[in-house]
């Protein structure tokens, strides 16, 4: 390798080691670093990379592994269950998108053939950084993440085909584009016959022969020479190297060597996937950002505000609400790391000439950065939207659809809210026959359940004239599942005020809020956490072979006893000291007594623990645990352990020990 080449790599590397660990440290998408490097290092700017066409011609693997990874996970079974999203909202969202840009593209006095492929590039999104930012926030398996996947699903689709369509646009000879476009889509689907049989009938017993040897380095040294091959195959047609790679991906994405492939490949994807980006900022012209960041900075905003604005539109044609529509919009909202691919195949084929590749790279790189954001404000305004519809829906009096349907309804229970823990509520009941009604506050639920036969209508159920029309005074168990200890005190307080006679059950996350609702009247208190661990706890003693008589009896125990076995846990250096309100949370703490400790030789009467809101929970005592009564002595190396809040905890220890 000549130096020049092997020090510009060593500095792109140690640049975007650096670059990509601080932008990791602030949760933005590591594209942009390699983005910023690039741009940083080319030779316009301060001019440490000198080789940029070697760089660049070796980032183009990154594209083809991209591609390859891409195909891979392309299955046709999850495209056909999301075809109404892939194919009527992603398709229209693509088809709409291009020909506005076209349009403004030759507006602007752009050529045929560079205003297809900028107005195409514009239409796609960044899957990338959007996967990642919502498995990130954990809401990909969400409604608006599935209807984002699907688009995404549908603009990968379109990017493959320009992938065609690019070097049928340059033309080979005297060809019109009409024959060129024939010849590359007659070989692009000779090529995908010819992969989609070797992925069928030879790469699996291939990749069966390599698996037997047990060799780990075969398996990867396969794996990059089928992509590669894939890729000069393709090239050696006229085709994009990348579109080889897609292929290569798809014929394997079927086989039971998906998984191992995908792993295999993607450190080789993910350095070269650097390096691609890499070459992007420096195919940059910085003359041409600063001589026109102005009319960059308004065809970014331009570019955001139209794609929401379209891509939220359709989504309401399709039948969704308004919030989903406003958050699927702005989630997509951006440009694309295809659009790079594509910028960068145009230019090889001189379709683009530098100035104007400079300027799509910049407004879609303007719009990337700004994805973290538009997730956030998505996030805020969809839930700004959601509370004004369940206001709406609020504002007519639900008490008619209520009164409707409970009117017949005796000796039912009535749920309130509907969430997994509702849901799972009312399965078991209609499984047993017993009647229930539910109110839950969340409007798209209600929708969804209603459609699917279930009892559920929308309502405050901390309003008194509701519960009163849910059929409370004819209600035989009130379930309060809300995960919100202030709403559930409110909902049973009111409940408790209609029928001070009626059973009431609720459920709470852990055991923080357990005696403030059985103070105000709960029947019984189910800390979900708590339970979890005592089904733990049953299967543990049954398999030791502990009689499962034995076994129900201590778990009916535990819950007469309120849970005064499971108090509290011992600390660790991660535990939450505050819960989501900001209130000290409970936990166990022990004290070891010394010689000179003040509690020696007196009573645990004389302490008055109980002045300092701290529980005495046990004293160990020569290997043995005990509860100690009033007129317990305690003695040298006894291990007191206490109960009760940080601050309540430090001020019994300090009695313990000093007095």
């Amino acid at each position: 390798m000549d130096h020049a080449i092997f020090t510009d790599l060593l500095l792109i590397l140690l640049a975007s080691v650096l670059v990509t660990a601080v932008f990791r440290r602030l949760r933005i998408p590591p594209i942009l670093g390699y983005l910023g490097v690039g741009i940083c290092l080319a030779p316009g700017a301060f001019g440490g990379v000198a080789q940029v066409g070697d760089i660049a011609f070796l980032s183009e693997f990154g594209m083809v592994f991209l591609l390859f990874t891409l195909g891979l996970e392309f299955s046709l079974p999850k495209m056909m269950a999301l075809q109404r999203v892939v194919f009527g909202l992603g398709g229209l969202q693509v088809l709409l998108c291009t020909a506005a840009f076209y349009a403004v593209n030759r507006l602007l006095g752009l050529e045929t053939a560079p205003a297809i492929v900028i107005a195409a590039a514009l239409a796609l999104s960044s899957t990338a950084i959007v996967i990642k930012e919502l498995q990130r926030r954990h809401e990909l398996n969400k409604h608006h993440g599935q209807l984002a996947f699907g688009v995404l699903l549908a603009q990968d689709l379109a990017a493959v085909g320009m992938l065609i369509l690019i070097p049928a646009l340059a033309g080979t000879g005297d060809l019109p584009l009409w024959q060129s476009l024939a010849s590359m889509s007659v070989k692009g689907l000779a090529l995908f016959l010819t992969f989609a049989g070797l992925g069928a009938w030879v790469l699996p017993s291939v990749f069966h022969e390599v698996a037997r040897g047990r060799g780990d380095e075969l398996f990867v040294l396969t794996a990059l020479l089928v992509a590669l091959c894939a890729a000069w195959l393709t090239h050696f047609f006229g085709l994009s190297m990348a579109l080889g790679g897609f292929l290569a991906g798809m014929m394997l994405g079927e086989s039971h060597f998906k998984h191992q492939i995908e792993a295999d490949i993607r450190p080789f994807r993910d350095v070269l996937l650097g390096l691609f980006f890499v070459s992007v900022g420096m195919q940059t012209d910085l003359a041409v950002v600063r001589d026109h960041w102005s009319s960059i900075l308004m065809a970014g905003l331009g570019l955001v505000l139209f794609k929401a604005v379209l891509i939220a539109g359709l989504t309401r044609a399709f039948g969704e609400s308004e919030s989903i529509a406003l958050r699927l919009g702005l989630v997509l909202a951006q440009g694309g790391e295809f659009g790079f691919a594509l910028f960068t195949l145009a230019s090889q084929h001189r379709l683009l000439d530098p100035q104007q590749a400079s300027f799509a790279f910049a407004v879609i790189l303007l719009s990337m950065m700004a994805t973290p954001l538009l997730i956030r404000l998505g996030g805020t305004a969809a839930r700004r939207v959601r509370h004004r519809e369940r206001e709406g829906a609020a504002s007519g009096d639900p008490r008619q659809a209520l009164d409707q349907a409970s009117h017949e309804l005796n000796g039912h229970v009535l749920i309130c809210g509907y969430g997994r823990v509702g849901q799972t509520v009312a399965r078991f009941l209609k499984m047993y026959g017993q009647p229930w009604l539910a109110l839950d506050n969340d409007p798209m639920r209600i929708q969804e359940a209603q459609t699917a036969g279930d009892k559920v209508y929308y309502g405050d159920f901390r309003r008194a004239e509701l519960l009163l029309a849910a059929g409370l005074k004819r209600a035989r168990l009130l379930i309060v599942t809300f995960n919100d200890p202030e709403v559930a005190t409110a909902t049973l307080r009111q409940a408790r005020e209609l029928r001070p006679d009626l059973p009431i059950l609720v459920r709470t996350s852990d055991d923080s809020h357990l005696a403030s609702l059985q103070n105000e009247g709960a029947t019984e208190v189910v800390p979900e956490i708590l339970e979890g661990s005592l089904m733990l706890v049953s299967h543990v003693l049954v398999m030791l072979g502990i009689p499962i008589s034995q076994v129900l009896r201590a778990i009916q125990h535990t819950r007469r006893a309120r849970y005064q076995l499971m108090h509290g846990y011992f600390l660790g250096e991660n535990s939450q000291l505050l819960d989501e309100e900001g209130k000290r949370l409970k936990h166990r703490h022990a004290v070891p007594l010394t010689e000179r400790a003040w509690a020696i030789g007196r009573q645990v009467a004389e302490l008055a623990l109980h002045e300092l809101s701290v529980e005495l929970l046990a004293v160990r005592r020569d290997k043995h645990e005990r509860e100690p009564a009033a007129n317990y002595v305690f003695q040298t190396e006894d291990v007191v352990i206490l109960y009760g809040d940080t601050e309540s905890i430090e001020a019994a220890e300090t009695r313990l020990l000093s007095g």
